[in-house]
């Protein structure tokens, strides 16, 4: 995009986002899919139609323009492109990873939704992942396998609603001990926590987060178990929700 486009389109996501102007946010969508079909066309070949990966990217395109904060002082462009090239490659990877999906895994999913439902109107609370594996009599490691496969089946983000009911998303639903993943949404707080990490740990929670791996993927890209993997990353995710509770808690002084 030339910066005399990008003049033009941060005035229509001005008029957008501080006015609510929806015809303004029509006319964004319509004058950059010019955009997202050039970003599309670099993934053509790889086995879907274009016109499929034009779709995918034009619900990037609608993310990007429905979050983007024009009080942050970038171009628009530097954060739509990642955006719609995450979306087109998010798609990729699901379809890839939801094609090999063991049964066992899909039939788990569903009876730890199900399960999710009754042990929070039964406890209270959001149960644990240990409270899911109990109650379905499964171990821990076969839950978080299912909910990464869950994940990759019905292509959903791991921010994504848990279902069309309410806007709990699914980690939200795990408890205490997944509060940490909230926050890796919150970059004004993350790098605390972050820093906190040593190098192996902070690469695992970019790879789980910023690049939206599964656990499985993981331990393939490093060498190590899944069970590792997810031992790693809840150390990890601990330490990064100690780190940020002292910072807000600063912050709050």
């Amino acid at each position: 995009m030339s910066l005399v486009v990008d003049r033009d389109v941060n005035a229509l996501l001005i008029a957008y986002r501080r006015h609510g102007d929806t015809d303004a946010r029509d006319q964004l969508l319509v004058d950059l899919m010019p955009l997202v079909r050039a970003l599309a066309s670099r993934y053509a070949g790889r086995g879907e139609p274009l016109e499929d990966l034009v779709q995918v990217g034009a619900l990037g395109l609608i993310k990007a323009v429905d979050r983007f904060d024009v009080d942050r002082g970038v171009e628009f462009s530097s954060y739509a492109v990642p955006t719609i090239v995450g979306e087109i490659r998010r798609h990729f990877r699901d379809k890839a990873w939801a094609m090999h999906v063991p049964r066992r895994l899909k039939e788990l999913s569903g009876r730890l939704s199900r399960m999710l439902d009754e042990l929070t109107t039964e406890l209270g609370r959001s149960p644990t992942v240990a409270e899911l594996a109990e109650a379905t009599g499964v171990e821990e490691e076969d839950v978080i396998d299912a909910l990464d496969s869950a994940h990759a089946y019905s292509t959903r983000s791991l921010q994504a609603p848990f279902d069309d009911e309410g806007e709990d998303n699914l980690f939200d639903k795990l408890g205490v001990e997944e509060q940490g993943y909230a926050d890796v949404e919150d970059g004004s707080i993350v790098s605390a926590g972050l820093e906190a990490l040593d190098g192996r740990e902070r690469r695992i929670v970019e790879l789980r987060f910023f690049d939206e791996m599964t656990q499985s993927q993981i331990a393939a890209e490093l060498g190590i178990s899944q069970m590792h993997v997810s031992r790693l990353l809840r150390r990890a995710l601990g330490t990064m929700r100690g780190r940020i509770d002292e910072v807000m808690g600063d912050a709050d002084e």
